[in-house]
């Protein structure tokens, strides 16, 4: 039986976005990289040896998880068509100023009968801390108090998240895919869109 006390947030397992970072309620934290993508059926047979090669050394070279993540969105597409109408408004040869009014009725139409998507590739790393000495612990938050101790804990858990974030940007990056590290903003509309996967305002950010 459902709880009928249960809010939205009781179903949301993050905490808090603080620095690039997201920190579950399980208090474990993670980072998230937006990977680029390789046309691997594009390349001829030694480089996709050498790129599954490449891949199984990088694999074989953590010692932790990885989490790899593909999300598919329905595209936007009336920016786009904001973009192509302000043109036409400009337009001084008619012939052209037809030529767009075609083009964009033809785009509204197909994107109205096909859903385009976009695919973007994310990989989310994990840092989980080791088990708290408790008899310590309740030591040092008598002498130093619970704040200090926590902002403390959370800067020493952030730099062995980063060390585990340059392991996989070097890795991936021998095998021809770039990442970035999403950032606070990002990462809210990544969470957004994974909660409410029917809006389609928005957009992930691109990898120059």
């Amino acid at each position: 039986m459902a709880n009928k006390n249960a809010t939205t947030q009781d179903f949301v397992h993050i905490r808090d976005i603080k620095d690039g970072v997201v920190i579950l309620k399980s208090g474990q934290l993670c980072k998230v990289l937006l990977a680029s993508s390789v046309n691997f059926a594009l390349k001829s047979l030694d480089e996709q040896k050498a790129i599954l090669f490449q891949f199984q050394n990088f694999l074989n070279t953590l010692d932790f998880s990885l989490q790899i993540y593909v999300q598919s969105r329905r595209l936007n597409i009336e920016p786009y068509l904001a973009t192509l109408l302000e043109r036409q408004g400009s337009q001084d040869n008619d012939l052209m100023r037809i030529q767009l009014r075609e083009y964009i009725e033809f785009i509204r139409s197909f994107t109205t009968e096909v859903d385009v998507m976009t695919k973007n590739f994310f990989v989310v790393i994990p840092y989980t801390a080791p088990k708290i000495d408790f008899k310590r612990s309740f030591t040092n938050l008598l002498s130093q108090g619970k704040s200090v101790m926590q902002e403390k804990t959370l800067e020493e858990e952030r730099l062995q998240l980063e060390q585990r974030q340059a392991v996989v940007e070097q890795g991936l990056n021998r095998i021809g895919v770039r990442t970035i590290a999403l950032q606070n903003d990002e990462l809210v509309e990544l969470f957004y869109h994974i909660y409410n996967p029917g809006d389609i305002t928005g957009s992930a950010p691109t990898i120059q």
